[in-house]
């Protein structure tokens, strides 16, 4: 008979989850920061090319719906045959997409590059398959930090590329940035090879096997869930409308596209702070009372930044306050789909909260650009910004927590 040796065998436990969370955060980091770059790229390209901002943000705004899109579909993909060939495929799209939008001299060609192959393309390498992959190759106790962890990594990305992307912006141009970081997202691909699942049957969660369309069946009869996709839209009318509109909104102001570039920086590196948080505090307090405070609080820190006057540290004030908020709605709303429904079709029913969350983010992106070219002002929108705040932290607060009752069949 033979015995695995108990001095390898916890060095391999230690070891392997670390590994998998690492190059987890990666790609997170590498996915999110071009992305979260856009708003550099909007004055340059409409000055160039003489668009009103409702062109380049209809573009940024059909990427966040194909993302939105694509990605229960690539998270059903992933869940099936494994994250290596859809975080593959997702690179390979986001790289074609930022060379793309490099030469894209037309409003149709800005909305094919910027919009249809970088949107598809995040579907399938952004940090919501990282997050899927997570949830089922590591161990109940490191979930909650790894989901933060991950996210995090996502806004250091966005605390990395914003400024970086001003500065290449103004050293060697617009275009040569954007080939720059197309070329970057290829970097994705070995980091994606730890994140591998074993072959067999998944880790899994007790209960019958379900097929697909059973597991939308049951998530959309559970109002539990309802509330919570619906909750998750004022995240990206937020997240999208700030990350696309914020500098060329403080440049209106008489601020430098540097400082729109700072705070979203900022905004990225507190949120590393706030989305670890929000892992360690999922594990330790309802995550529908999280959620409903961080809609809420957000909703304030958006009134007070528009009601006060212009300045540098306004600005980057409100960066680092909404940082602290920005995307620290990921983990307690995954955390809640997890626990709702289990790991087995993890990646395709947080995919289906993110769609509601990128349709949130495309309305957001687009009526910015809509109703600046008709009114001339940001206002409207950033009001309508703080009354879906308060509306989501309403909405969260009726969740159950608690996972879905299912009958036992007969073996």
């Amino acid at each position: 008979m033979s015995v695995s040796s108990p001095a390898a065998r916890p060095s391999l436990a230690m070891r392997a989850p670390l590994i998998v969370v690492l190059c987890g955060c990666m790609i997170a980091m590498l996915t999110f920061g071009p992305r979260a770059s856009s708003g550099i790229f909007l004055l340059p390209m409409t000055r160039e090319f003489g668009w009103g901002r409702d062109t380049f943000g209809l573009a940024i705004a059909i990427q966040n719906l194909l993302w939105g899109l694509g990605t229960p579909f690539a998270g059903a993909i992933a869940d099936r045959f494994g994250v290596v060939r859809v975080l593959f495929v997702g690179a390979g799209l986001y790289a074609l997409g930022l060379i793309a939008m490099a030469h894209a001299a037309t409003p149709e060609l800005l909305q094919l590059s910027a919009g249809g192959l970088i949107g598809f393309g995040l579907s399938g390498c952004s940090f919501n398959i990282v997050l899927a992959a997570f949830g089922k190759m590591l161990p109940d106790r490191w979930r909650p930090l790894s989901f933060g962890a991950a996210t995090a990594a996502g806004s250091f990305g966005q605390f990395l590329f914003p400024p970086l992307a001003a500065g290449l912006n103004a050293s060697i141009g617009w275009q040569e940035t954007l080939t720059l970081f197309g070329l970057a997202m290829l970097l994705v691909l070995p980091f994606s090879l730890a994140l591998a699942t074993p072959r067999g049957p998944a880790r899994a969660d007790s209960g019958p096997r379900q097929t697909i369309g059973g597991a939308l069946g049951e998530a959309f009869r559970h109002p539990s869930y309802v509330l919570l996709v619906l909750g998750f839209f004022t995240c990206g009318f937020q997240l999208a409308f700030v990350t696309t509109h914020l500098p060329a909104y403080l440049a209106d102001r008489g601020l430098s596209i540097a400082i729109g570039g700072w705070t979203l920086a900022a905004i990225g590196l507190s949120n590393m702070v706030g989305s670890l948080g929000a892992g360690w505090l999922s594990s330790r307090m309802p995550k529908r009372y999280l959620l409903a405070a961080i809609y809420f609080a957000r909703g304030i820190a958006i009134a007070v930044f528009v009601l006060l006057p212009a300045s540098p540290v306004t600005s980057i004030g409100f960066g680092v306050v909404l940082g602290l908020l920005w995307l620290s709605t990921v983990p307690p709303t995954s955390g809640l789909v997890m626990l709702m429904f289990g790991t087995r079709y993890l990646a395709m029913l947080y995919g289906f909260a993110f769609f509601s969350h990128q349709v949130g983010g495309f309305l957001g992106v687009w009526l910015g650009g809509v109703f600046y070219e008709r009114l001339g002002s940001y206002d409207l929108v950033w009001w309508l910004a703080v009354a879906l705040s308060f509306a989501s932290a309403a909405i969260n607060l009726p969740i159950v927590e608690r996972p879905v009752e299912r009958g036992v069949q007969p073996a």
